[in-house]
């Protein structure tokens, strides 16, 4: 489906119509079929799909489309703010906290 990833604001949800998949969710992988339905409530578990079979793997995907989400990628050690605007989605990376108007030492 994607790069391995969790949402903070943005639930999504996939459910497989045939052939068969690999899902990683956290730490657990295991292989779906037809019928098999993954939800995935905010704040998600990191999740993937992936297909490392020789037929299709055919699913439906959907979820909530909020102007606002924050997207984790664990194995690539990034964070993203994701913001809908008239341009289509932006991409902000987001970075360790910092106090910008803390007390000077």
């Amino acid at each position: 489906s994607f790069v391995f990833h969790s949402h903070q604001r943005h639930a999504d949800w996939l459910h497989i119509l045939g052939g068969r998949g690999l899902t990683r969710i956290g730490d657990a992988t295991r292989e779906v079929g037809p019928g098999d339905f993954m939800g995935f409530a905010t704040p998600s578990a990191p999740h993937l799909l992936r297909n490392t079979f020789e037929e299709e793997c055919v699913y439906l995907m959907g979820g909530e489309d909020r102007p606002i989400d924050v997207v984790s990628y664990p194995d690539l050690d990034k964070r993203y703010l994701l913001m809908q605007t008239e341009k289509g989605t932006e991409f902000y990376e987001l970075g360790e906290p910092t106090k910008p108007l803390a007390k000077p030492d």
